[in-house]
């Protein structure tokens, strides 16, 4: 394996955090939260330049699944980890920075993530490479951004929003 190879599975693996039980899941928690609240609750991105950071996240996360799947040998691999932070940024796009709506998210976009729910499923089993690998993380934050801006438009109290 090449020092390039390696770099690109380091990455893709968030370093040690790929190699961890429910690796998925501990890469949103320790890297995905983390840098939400960075990005959306401290630093106050505007959203285009949050969705566009969103956005490259996905295709690189995309990239790097094709190459570093294949050298892994494995379609979606365990320890290549990338696919989760590239769901969860896209389950918090335009959503309001609060502690509630974060752990709401997080656990949202998780449960959805790992019940594959329609087209997810479908998706990770037809579309090839990374396309399938990601492509059931991007519905599943899909549906988590509608999940949290139903519930930030009808119940902000209970999300922090409201006093």
């Amino acid at each position: 394996m090449t020092r390039r190879q390696r770099l690109l599975l380091l990455f893709g693996s968030l370093g040690p955090i790929g190699h961890l039980p429910a690796s998925g899941t501990v890469a949103v928690a320790l890297v995905g939260v983390p840098l939400y609240y960075l990005v959306a609750g401290r630093l106050h991105t505007p959203l285009w330049a949050y969705a566009l950071g969103t956005l490259a996240l996905t295709f690189l996360a995309i990239w790097v699944h094709e190459v570093g799947d294949r050298i892994l040998g494995a379609k979606d691999s365990r320890t290549l980890v990338i696919d989760e932070l590239a769901g969860f940024t896209i389950a918090m796009i335009g959503v309001p920075f609060t502690w509630k709506l974060v752990l709401l998210g997080f656990v949202l976009e998780r449960g959805l993530d790992i019940l594959k729910v329609w087209p997810a499923n479908r998706i990770e089993r037809r579309w090839p490479g990374g396309w399938g690998v990601v492509g059931d993380d991007v519905v599943a934050g899909i549906y988590t951004c509608i999940l949290l801006h139903a519930a930030n438009s009808l119940w902000p109290r209970l999300v922090g929003l409201a006093p």
